[in-house]
């Protein structure tokens, strides 16, 4: 069985983070989530992959420090969590979410970001389904909160109101908001993006979130990637020229 590795300041330089691993046009936002990540060991980060090469990792946070616009308090917050491929279906990721809830055993509870069905970039919520996680917030247009009560007088989590409606503050032509919580951002925001919606005729406003304030104030409760059209939001998944049509209508 293979070893499950936590990330530190002393491995991280050696370490891979399971994502964009080969992808060369992204090797900027790989080294921009790394920094990204050594930033955030202070706040309790925690990233943990099985040791192999591939996409079997977790990430979590305690909720205070969260990059996300909910109310939570004294919970853990699962960032991300991914098991691709061939480590499916074998308790990789369940031995990887035993992790999360031992290192949350002080903790209200944990609280995680879904989708109202099976999307790109946000965990499947069977899986949580499964342990006992519960629905207990909800945001326009697909976005759940689900949570697992740890103590029994623990305040129930809930999305902030900003965080509900899918408006941003800007009306005018297209609006994109990214952090670098995430190796593909960098690459598919500032180039593909930016690229495609000149091609297109589009007016584009890019926004990096590059504070934990800005996040925990954002207009949708994902905060990895969005984007929005006339201050309507579209998508929460990263576009590329051939998604771009599919959503910006």
């Amino acid at each position: 069985m293979e070893k499950i590795i936590t990330l530190t300041e002393q491995n991280i330089s050696d370490e891979h983070i399971c994502c964009a691993i080969s992808d060369k046009k992204c090797k900027a936002g790989y080294e921009a989530k790394k920094d990204w990540i050594k930033n955030q060991f202070l706040d309790g980060f925690t990233f943990k992959k099985l040791d192999v090469r591939g996409k079997v990792f977790i990430e979590y946070v305690p909720t205070e420090n969260a990059w996300n616009p909910i109310i939570a308090e004294g919970y853990m917050m699962i960032n991300c969590f991914w098991v691709s491929g061939q480590f499916q279906s074998n308790g990789n990721g369940k031995r990887l979410y035993e992790e999360c809830l031992n290192d949350s055993k002080d903790k209200n509870g944990i609280v995680v970001i879904t989708g109202n069905k099976k999307l790109p970039f946000l965990t499947d919520k069977k899986f949580f389904q499964k342990q006992g996680f519960e629905l207990c917030d909800t945001a326009e247009p697909h976005f759940e909160l689900w949570y697992k009560k740890l103590k029994k007088d623990a305040p129930t989590p809930k999305f902030k109101d900003i965080a509900k409606k899918g408006v941003c503050d800007n009306k005018d032509g297209l609006t994109a908001y990214y952090t670098n919580g995430c190796p593909f951002t960098e690459y598919y925001v500032n180039t593909e993006l930016v690229n495609v919606a000149k091609k297109k005729g589009y007016k584009l406003k890019v926004i990096k979130i590059a504070s934990k304030v800005q996040a925990q104030n954002h207009f949708v409760p994902f905060t990895i990637f969005s984007i929005f059209k006339d201050g309507q939001f579209v998508t929460h998944q990263i576009l590329n020229e051939g998604y771009f049509d599919k959503f910006i209508k």
